[in-house]
């Protein structure tokens, strides 16, 4: 395998163009199979996205190779770029990619365009291991209902990875102090002004920086604990926005105060990066982040924690439930490449959701997705104690949205949660703006909506 430069991890880099006279010289180095233990399958390639769970899929993907003596490309980009890549792919006379792995961010744009390949029309006897977590449907899409359901839908995909936020928090300074694992923010707002001594170490580091997707992904948690959401009621088709509802501004007060009160300077500049590195480096004694980034806290070359952080479910508000919003991404296939590729590409999805791959998974550092996983005894270990922490999250987690215009959403959303953070904003004048956005978008999109009359 080459090694990308501009990011962690061992890759195997595709250029943009020439894939089938290219795709033979970067493809990964392979073993030859020991036997007949898989079909044979002509080479496929995924386009991916440079991410905390990266790593752990590389090796799994080389351990693949190994076994079966198929061949896979990675072609690996930043986040933005993976999924830029993926639209264009797909709209394409005969895609490059074979295998999409689509984050739940933009996952509804391929479900609603028809870009993807069910797959039962692939292989009819193929099924979705039933110890494979859900993750809110989101494999299965109802093209009748636009929505997803496992019940009335077609199988289009198998997750890849199931990443949810989870708390990070110092085990080892919640021990010394008798602090509780705490249930609610109240409580965790509680703990983490006990353990606030700037700037040795800050009480919450939030990720409230701008981008494409960190504040409003960050903050999602807070407004489905506290009963509020984006829209009234989005699997029946009621697209009302209700964003500056009551609910909605006391969980943007309550994030604000946190950011406040015992986050560092500047919280409204922390993306998820530099929410990992004061993680990383003994300088949080709390933040909100994808379980994704688990790997890299007992890495010793990486972190000053070792053994030091644990891991529980989002907390909730006193009156609401855990509400974990999925980042996860679901494997699909797209329409537009030959049948041959297409089984290949159902051949890799049916070896990698097996018990035995997904224990590897694990071992090699990304959170797997089957439960039976989750509660083998490897769970009991040390080093995978945050297992525990993702198999309680996985029931209460949720898409941020459903509709192709997802991406705009979260540009209004990260727009206004940002400037109310930052103080150029009120949380009431920020969640107003956001819900005549928002409501503009949906209208000319052609959906039932309205919105709320404006908070005071």
């Amino acid at each position: 395998m080459t090694t990308n430069t501009k990011g962690e991890g061992l890759v195997t880099i595709l250029p943009t163009c020439g894939r089938l006279a290219a795709a033979a010289a970067l493809v990964l180095t392979l073993a030859l199979p020991t036997g007949a233990m898989a079909q044979k399958q002509v080479p496929i390639t995924i386009v991916i996205n440079q991410s905390p769970w990266f790593a752990g899929f590389a090796k799994l993907v080389e351990a693949y190779e190994k076994e079966t003596g198929n061949k896979v490309t990675l072609d690996v980009n930043p986040f933005a770029g993976a999924a830029e890549k993926q639209r264009n792919s797909v709209r394409s006379k005969e895609g490059i990619f074979d295998l999409l792995p689509m984050n739940s961010a933009y996952l509804a744009e391929f479900y609603h365009g028809g870009f993807m390949t069910p797959l039962n029309e692939i292989d009819p006897a193929f099924k979705l291991d039933p110890q494979v977590i859900g993750y809110d449907d989101t494999a299965w899409w109802d093209e009748a209902k636009k929505a997803n359901s496992a019940k009335t839908g077609k199988l289009y995909g198998v997750p890849i990875n199931g990443n949810v936020p989870i708390l990070y928090y110092r085990e080892d300074l919640y021990k010394e102090r008798g602090l509780k694992v705490p249930a609610t923010w109240d409580e965790l707002l509680a703990n983490a002004k006990a353990l606030h001594n700037p700037p040795q170490i800050y009480g919450m580091v939030v990720r409230a920086a701008r981008s494409a997707s960190d504040i409003s992904y960050d903050w999602m948690p807070y407004l489905h604990s506290y009963n509020g959401s984006v829209f009234r009621d989005e699997k029946s088709g009621d697209f009302t926005v209700v964003l500056n509802s009551a609910e909605g501004k006391a969980a943007l007060d309550r994030y604000i105060e946190i950011a406040k009160s015992v986050a560092p300077p500047n919280p409204g500049s922390f993306g998820q990066a530099q929410v990992i590195q004061q993680l990383l480096t003994g300088k949080a004694a709390h933040a909100m982040n994808v379980i994704a980034a688990w790997s890299q806290m007992d890495d010793p070359s990486r972190s000053a924690v070792v053994d030091k952080i644990n891991v529980a479910v989002a907390p909730r508000a006193p009156n609401g439930q855990h509400a974990p919003t999925l980042g996860h991404f679901i494997g699909g296939i797209p329409k537009n490449i030959p049948m041959e590729r297409k089984k290949a590409a159902l051949a890799f999805l049916a070896w990698f959701q097996t018990y035995d791959n997904q224990v590897k998974y694990a071992e090699f550092g990304s959170p797997p997705v089957r439960k039976d996983v989750l509660e083998s005894p490897m769970s009991k270990e040390r080093k995978f104690r945050f297992m525990k922490a993702l198999l309680d999250s996985a029931p209460y987690a949720r898409m941020m949205h459903t509709i192709p215009e997802g991406a705009q959403i979260n540009a209004v959303l990260e727009l206004r949660l940002n400037q109310a953070v930052i103080g150029e904003q009120t949380p009431a004048s920020a969640l107003n703006l956001a819900a005549a956005e928002i409501r503009a978008i949906v209208d000319k999109g052609g959906y039932k909506t309205g919105r709320l009359p404006d908070l005071k």
